[in-house]
């Protein structure tokens, strides 16, 4: 798909119907998180695939936002081997983690397969259910599936301010 007509029409789904994501389209879209740009290219990001019903069952323990989505992408980084930046006040995990979801979710538009960026969480309380390494922070979960029938971007998903008011020439 053209890239700008991705970006307008990809939106938030949040009420997915039970067909799986097929396995080819599923590696096309964890392919484009693994080629995405890091600080250093440390590629300190994690993603976890998360499908089985003990594992949904484990986020939907953390969050009322899956939404029913058959599966749902767990991104982290490993913070033992992040690039922390001049002045020593931030590193670049959360960051990196953030550009690799964005790629997912991207990739998975271009794929056909809706998605949902969800932070609406308790990330150690999720780490901990599924069992994740100590040195790893999640930043975000990623529902990806298929919207269910009659499902439509928020009423207000086209509604953008203008440039003049989010941008600035300096």
């Amino acid at each position: 798909m053209e890239f700008t007509r991705l970006v307008a029409e990809r939106y938030s789904c949040k009420k997915f119907g039970t067909e799986k994501v097929d396995a080819a389209k599923l590696n096309t879209i964890l392919e484009a998180g693994r080629l995405a740009p890091t600080a250093k290219n440390a590629q300190e990001q994690r993603v976890y695939v998360v499908q089985s019903e003990e594992g949904l069952a484990k986020i939907d323990s953390v969050t009322p936002c899956r939404y029913g989505a058959p599966t749902c992408l767990v991104v982290a980084f490993d913070k033992n081997h992040t690039f922390t930046y001049p002045g020593e006040k931030k590193n670049s995990g959360v960051e990196d983690a953030a550009i690799v979801a964005t790629h997912l979710l991207l990739a998975a538009a271009n794929e056909g397969v809706d998605s949902c960026w969800i932070n609406f969480f308790d990330p150690d309380k999720l780490a901990k259910a599924l069992g994740l390494p100590e040195n790893e922070e999640i930043v975000m979960l990623l529902d990806l599936g298929h919207a269910a029938e009659g499902v439509a971007p928020l009423p207000n998903h086209n509604s953008r301010k203008p440039l003049s008011e989010t941008v600035a020439y300096l």
